[in-house]
């Protein structure tokens, strides 16, 4: 028998069991949403419109598409 105490398992430093806290989440969020923040630039007009031209085709789209399914399911 031994005569030492008992002893934990030593914890593996392997990055595939390292499970990070809150506070570490919240860090790597706002470092990240930092770099992205450095990235941004505003949009050339050309830009803007193509992207609301887009966006409002894909409401138009989805809106149709509700219709059609409640007009379908009131029909039956």
């Amino acid at each position: 028998m031994d005569n030492q105490p008992n002893q934990q398992p030593q914890q593996n430093n392997n990055p595939q069991n390292f499970k990070p806290g809150p506070g570490t989440k919240m860090k790597s969020f706002f470092i990240q949403s930092k770099r992205v923040w450095h990235i941004l630039r505003k949009p050339s007009n050309e830009e803007f419109k193509s992207i609301a031209k887009i966006s409002a085709l894909g409401i138009v789209a989805l809106g149709l598409l509700g219709f059609i399914i409640a007009n379908i399911i009131t029909f039956l």
